[in-house]
């Protein structure tokens, strides 16, 4: 085994949990890890357990944000063109604000 398998707590993580999801359902899922920083593993390992997912600014995460961005504002000049607004943008987007929220108050306290 190696060290990759302990958590924090040095406790070993041989076990493997798997279920299947929707293309969709998997881009939001991907999203998400991308704007908190951590690794897949781990993020999910915290929401199934109610835990806080705490995104720690770093180069990585700005790049995850200015690219989600982009592509929330290419979507949104799309939809100008009279299409729909689907759930799933007004998720993200709602995800990103509440990220950037939470910067901008890290920003202030310091």
């Amino acid at each position: 085994m190696s060290a990759k398998n302990c958590d924090k707590y040095n406790r070993w993580r041989n076990r493997t949990i798997g279920f299947r999801v929707s293309p969709e359902e998997n881009e939001q899922i991907e999203i998400a890890v991308r704007l908190s920083g951590l690794t897949k593993q781990d993020y999910i390992t915290r929401r199934l357990l109610c835990k806080d997912v705490v995104v720690q600014g770093n180069p990585r995460v700005y790049k995850a944000l200015r690219d989600q961005l982009a592509a929330v504002l290419a979507e949104l000049q799309r939809i100008e063109a009279g299409t729909e607004v689907d759930g799933e943008l007004l998720d993200t987007i709602e995800l990103i604000s509440v990220i950037l929220g939470e910067m901008k108050g890290e920003e202030q306290n310091e």
